[in-house]
Parts: structure tokens; C-alpha cells; sequence
């Protein structure tokens, strides 16, 4: 099987291109993606993409059509990936995220592609009081970012699938060590904090949850989506990927670094207002179609792997906030340097 990851030059990609290495030694692995964040590495050794056969470099509204005939899977990372940034280039969000997903895909499945794997995510459930929401619950997007997911997740189930086997992966929020760490998300922005503030700050009341998962186990169910019988959840399926056990509310986590690191504080704004970004999630459904996939991590593993690649950034400091470990940072210094334009393409300076 040759595969091709779409996006592989972010958070996700380099965990999910070593894993994929180590599961298919004998594929051919390339990667493809327009290199924002190439330069973004953190404390690795050597470039996470020398573990592939080629990396490709282009912007996904302009992709090589060439590339459906090489490849018989292609996994979809390429994401404008948080809500700030969404709603910043929310226009931008709909073209990357949403339209060039769906074009590729549509191109894909034309020309025989047989896997197509799509990193969709749980935030488009919203603001979801009650119960844990399943994959057949009403969706309810907040953001740019989630409803792009949502569009794209309509569109990929509206294709001729005689051929192909899709499956969209409804990630709970991605957290843990990478080569290409980002700082935007919440369990690793504690964690940094804690290491070089000595606080864990949490802007909310601390109540809402959150459904988590190590980017380790999101590469597992991306091999798992790959390989996985269509008689097994259908040849389209859409499905929660994470772990009941992975639910936490916001406080929960919080304390969990502060238990960790003990030299550090815990401040949490009692008077805040309720966060409506609140949701627990059933993962049921993944636990029953993937039972040799499920995620191995432990909250208590994953921040001692953050603790310790953390550490390995000794430039780091109490205002990491305004480095490049945060995305929507990286984006700004690219526009204001020039390279990039207002619709997020390269100028060639």
C-alpha cells in the first residue's frame, strides 16, 4: 500500500509518519504539504520527514493530480487547525479545510484511490450539555474550524463508494509530545506552563469537558482506518476516536500537571462564566470496530512525555504564548515578513 499523508508538516504528521514506518516498512510513505510550519521543530534530531520516500511541497488548493495514480491511500491532515486561526482567516479555513479536502477526495475516489482517511474532529458537537454525544446525535459547530469538518464530512459520504473505503475520524483534542509541538493546546499549554511559569492558569470556571487524545493514538487509528474491513462500519464511516476513559473536565486535567509538577501553582477563575465549548463524548462505537486500535495511552504517561520534551527546549519562557509554538503566531510571522499573502499562499519572497 502506498500512502500519501496530505498536511504531514504539522503537529500530527511526524508521529503519525514515524508510526506508519514502523507498521508498513515495505510502503512506499510521501508527504505532501505547503511547509507553514516546516521550520517549526522541537529538539528533534533530525527532520521527522527523512523517514519517508519524498516529501512534496505544494498548497492543497493546487494539488497534483498526478498523484492519484501513485498512491492507493491518502490520508487528510491539512487543516487551518484551531479556532483562533479560523476565525481569523475564516474564508481561508473554508478553502484549506473544507473545498480542497473535498476536490481531492472527489479526484481521488475517481481515479480508484481505495483508502481515503479524513482527520475530522469531535468539536463539532459543540456545546453539548448532557449525555455523551454519539456518532448519530444532532451536531452543533461553534467555530469555523468545526464547521468546516462538518461540511467536509457531508460531502465525503455523498461519494460513489463502490471503490473506495472512507472513514472520517472524529479526533477528540489532540495532546502530547511531538517533533513538531504545539503549545495551543490545552493539556500541553499547562504542562508548559507549569514548567516555566511555576502556574497552571485556568481562564474558565475549570467545569467544562473535554474529550482528549495522544497524538500516539490518533496515529494508531489512522493505521487502523487504513486497513480496516468496509464490512466493519461500512464503506463510509464516520466515528468518535478517542477513549471514554479520556473525558476530563478542564479542572481535571489542570490538577493532573500541578500533581505532576509539584513546584508548580494551580489558579483557576472561580467567577469566570461558563465556557460553552463543553462536551463529553462517546467513543463506544471506535471500541467496538477497532478493538486492536484502541488508544494505550495513560493522561499520566502523556505529561511526563510532555514534561520531559518540554525540558528539551531550553529557550522556552514564561511568555511561550507569544512564540511559534503557537500556530496562529507562526501565520502572523509569515505575513508580516511577507511571504505570505492574505489568503495564506506563498508570494515567493
Amino acid at each position: 500500500m502506498n500512502i500519501l499523508v496530505v498536511g504531514n508538516q504539522g503537529y500530527v504528521g511526524p508521529v503519525l509518519i514515524r508510526h506508519l514506518r514502523e507498521r508498513f516498512p515495505e510502503s512506499a510513505i510521501c508527504g505532501y504539504d505547503t511547509g507553514y510550519f516546516a521550520h517549526c521543530l522541537t529538539g528533534a534530531t533530525s527532520s521527522p520527514e527523512v523517514l519517508l520516500d519524498a516529501q512534496y511541497y505544494g498548497d492543497v488548493r493546487s494539488f497534483p493530480t498526478h498523484f492519484y495514480e501513485d498512491f492507493d491511500a491518502i490520508v487528510l491532515l491539512a487543516a487551518i487547525s484551531n479556532d483562533p486561526m479560523g476565525n481569523q482567516f475564516e474564508d481561508v479555513t473554508r478553502d484549506i479545510n473544507n473545498l480542497s479536502c473535498c476536490e481531492i477526495a472527489r479526484g481521488a475516489v475517481e481515479a480508484g484511490v481505495e483508502r481515503i482517511v479524513f482527520a475530522s474532529s469531535c468539536s463539532m458537537y459543540g456545546a453539548a450539555s448532557g449525555v455523551a454525544k454519539t456518532e448519530t446525535d444532532g451536531l452543533n459547530p461553534l467555530t469555523a474550524y468545526a464547521r468546516s469538518k462538518v461540511d467536509t464530512e457531508t460531502f465525503l459520504e455523498q461519494l460513489d463508494q463502490d471503490v473506495a473505503t472512507i472513514t472520517s475520524l472524529r479526533f477528540a483534542t489532540a495532546c502530547g509530545m511531538s517533533d513538531r509541538l504545539r503549545l495551543d493546546l490545552v493539556l500541553n499549554d499547562f504542562v508548559a506552563s507549569a514548567l516555566v511559569a511555576g502556574k497552571v492558569t485556568v481562564l474558565s470556571d475549570g467545569s467544562p469537558w473535554r474529550p482528549l487524545i495522544s497524538v500516539k493514538d490518533m496515529a494508531r487509528a489512522i493505521e487502523w482506518a487504513l486497513i480496516r474491513d468496509p464490512d466493519e462500519g461500512g464503506r463510509y464511516l464516520a466515528v468518535n476516536a478517542g477513549s471514554n476513559r479520556w473525558n476530563y473536565q478542564v479542572k481535571d486535567l489542570a490538577e493532573a500537571v500541578v500533581a505532576a509538577i509539584p513546584s508548580s501553582v494551580l489558579d483557576i477563575n472561580s467567577d469566570a462564566p461558563p465556557d460553552k465549548r463543553s462536551y463529553k463524548v462517546d467513543f463506544s462505537l471506535y471500541e467496538r470496530l477497532a478493538p486492536d486500535h484502541q488508544p494505550l495511552a495513560t493522561l499520566e504517561g502523556t505529561i511526563a512525555e510532555l514534561v520531559e520534551g518540554v525540558k528539551r527546549i531550553p529557550w522556552l519562557t514564561a511568555d511561550f504564548r507569544t512564540s511559534n509554538f503557537m500556530r496562529l503566531n507562526v501565520i502572523k510571522g509569515h505575513l508580516e515578513r511577507g511571504t505570505l499573502d492574505s489568503s495564506l499562499l506563498w508570494t515567493g519572497r
